[in-house]
């Protein structure tokens, strides 16, 4: 018996993963995931792009099915966008496709998002001055090494998700409450 899937969550495919693999694309999907609705001009002033830019993206994303119109936001002809999902799932399978064209959006696209982590922890680090002191003395930057099978490997992996989704409607309802992001990654290394 297979394993449920999240209707909240999309399964990228190759026709999926091209439309969704360009770097604007990418962030403006974030920038709506994360920021909830907004028109093309907003995210084109966040993003530092033009309106027109990021309204093709915006179409672009549509055709994929990753964004859809946010009517009950819009007036006249005001068109507002939001987020299809609220998550993403790659598929490893996507780096080993026949197609040399998905195995090249599949690498592009693991590339911005390990590029997007980077700046997010950046941001981060640039602006943590502005912080309130309670963030300050509860945020992480750590690392660990060590020697893992695949299997354990794996196991840890879902342990991690599995806890981090514990956290995910807890405080709700608290005054204090802010988006956080948490970024996990597991990879081997050489050793000397």
């Amino acid at each position: 018996m297979s394993e449920p899937r999240d209707p909240l969550v999309r399964d990228l495919d190759a026709r999926s993963l091209r439309g969704l693999a360009h770097p604007l694309r990418m962030q403006l999907l974030d920038a709506l995931r994360y920021g909830g609705p907004a028109t093309a001009s907003q995210l084109a002033e966040k993003l530092g792009e033009s309106s027109g830019a990021t309204s093709y993206h915006l179409r672009q994303l549509a055709a994929h099915g990753f964004v859809v119109d946010a009517p009950e936001r819009g007036k006249g002809r005001e068109r507002w966008w939001k987020a299809a999902h609220q998550g993403l799932r790659f598929d490893d399978a996507l780096l080993t496709d026949t197609d040399p064209v998905v195995r090249g959006a599949a690498d592009m696209y693991l590339h911005e998002i390990a590029t997007t982590q980077i700046r997010n922890l950046s941001t981060w680090l640039g602006t943590r001055a502005e912080w309130p002191e309670e963030w300050n003395r509860v945020w992480d930057m750590s690392s660990a090494t060590l020697r893992l099978t695949p299997e354990l490997a794996q196991e840890l992996t879902e342990k991690m998700h599995a806890l981090v989704d514990t956290y995910r409607d807890r405080a709700a309802d608290d005054d204090s409450v802010t988006q956080v992001r948490i970024h996990t990654h597991l990879f081997p290394i050489e050793t000397d």
